[in-house]
């Protein structure tokens, strides 16, 4: 059974930042990219950023470019996501996703996890 775990979240102040965890488990993953998306109330899951299972491709969405970085543990099968200088628009609950295609769209992904919601305060 495949399973994604997402941690990390919370509540923090404008300008400050967190780290999210996306646990995987259940199969292998080494054909499949991993993608962080977001969703806030009343607007449609939103792609923040990917990466390959091998770690040696990543894609941001503009938004977040020369703030979040994401990375991964081979060891530990966990993918991150690093949020820098976080602004009240980052606002939202934040997934993490397994996919097959190279992708930014939600759709193309097989594989999600329950959510982390954060919250970032003016």
């Amino acid at each position: 059974q495949v399973q994604l775990v997402e941690s990390g979240g919370g509540l923090v102040q404008a300008g400050g930042s967190l780290r999210l965890s996306c646990a995987a488990s259940g199969r292998t993953f080494s054909n499949y990219g991993i993608g962080w998306f977001r969703q806030a109330p009343g607007t449609e899951r939103e792609f923040v950023a990917r990466i390959t299972w091998s770690g040696s491709s990543t894609t941001y969405t503009d938004s977040v470019k020369g703030r979040f970085t994401i990375s991964k543990d081979n060891a530990k099968n966990t993918v991150y996501l690093q949020m820098n200088s976080l602004k009240p628009e980052d606002t939202g609950v934040y997934v993490c996703s397994a996919g097959r295609l190279w992708s930014n769209i939600a759709r193309d992904y097989d594989y999600w996890g329950q959510g982390t919601q954060v919250t970032v305060s003016s």
